[in-house]
């Protein structure tokens, strides 16, 4: 199996391509709680013509980490992206995620605008302005850790997106609560007026949690196009694949 080596790290990754791929790539970021696996309608739809590449956050899925919480925090995420891009020769992509990866796309992009044409961001926030706002969100996030190392598994809960994928240990997903789903300052949230890039926002309908994160995305980002799929919840795109997919391809007709 496919693996970036990194940092005490073995990242698992996916890629339909080679040295030699022309195609325009598409780096997919799942959801806390979910893997790679959540994008594989999108890879079936998509993957004749773009390059698909998916993998799975510290903490998550495939990807071994050391149980050190020094090696869990949204830089270590970042740095994996980075690496992963650089490895498979990729110099800009269209950034797609879903929740936490979403806002890891966001948060890559603040970083290396440079390396980012585009960006897919599915039942995802851009964070908190406020300090007691986030200080609200990671005691939810460290809440769901403790729950995690108390219940193991069976504690993880999620949506359709999460049901469909498996982990090595709950230690992980705990470590990443704690040391990824909580949010360290604003940056995000007040990265959204530099976006120039094409950006679309897809969010369920049912996705309470998220419908007014998408709307505000959608002012702040200059030309961005927000579409809210019927009947579907936080993973809209296993509940209603064709719709989300028929929001893609008129994204992706750009590229």
């Amino acid at each position: 199996m496919p693996y970036l080596e990194r940092d005490a790290a073995k990242i698992y990754f996916e890629d339909n391509g080679a040295a030699d791929d022309t195609r325009t790539a598409i780096l997919w970021t799942h959801g806390y709680g979910a893997t790679s696996e959540m994008w594989r309608g999108q890879v079936a739809a998509f993957g004749d013509m773009f390059r698909m590449v998916r993998w799975d956050v510290r903490g998550h899925g495939r990807s071994e980490v050391r149980d050190d919480m020094a090696c869990f925090s949204g830089e270590h995420v970042i740095a994996d992206m980075l690496a992963l891009l650089d490895h498979l020769g990729l110099d800009r992509v269209i950034l797609a995620g879903h929740s936490l990866g979403g806002f890891m796309s966001l948060r890559f992009h603040s970083f290396y605008p440079e390396r980012v044409i585009g960006l897919i961001l599915q039942g995802s926030g851009p964070g908190f302005r406020k300090a007691e706002a986030r200080e609200k969100w990671n005691a939810v996030a460290c809440a769901k850790a403790d729950r995690l190392e108390a219940e193991r598994l069976d504690a993880l809960g999620g949506g359709a997106e999460a049901r469909m994928c498996t982990h090595l240990s709950a230690k992980g997903l705990a470590n990443a609560a704690r040391g990824i789903l909580t949010h360290t300052d604003s940056r995000v949230i007040e990265s959204l007026a530099d976006i120039t890039v094409p950006t679309v926002i897809i969010v369920g309908a049912e996705d309470s949690n998220f419908l007014g994160a998408a709307e505000y995305m959608e002012k702040k980002i200059a030309g961005a196009t927000r579409v809210v799929i019927a009947d579907a919840h936080h993973g809209c795109n296993v509940d209603q694949p064709e719709a989300v997919n028929h929001a893609l391809a008129a994204y992706l007709a750009a590229f």
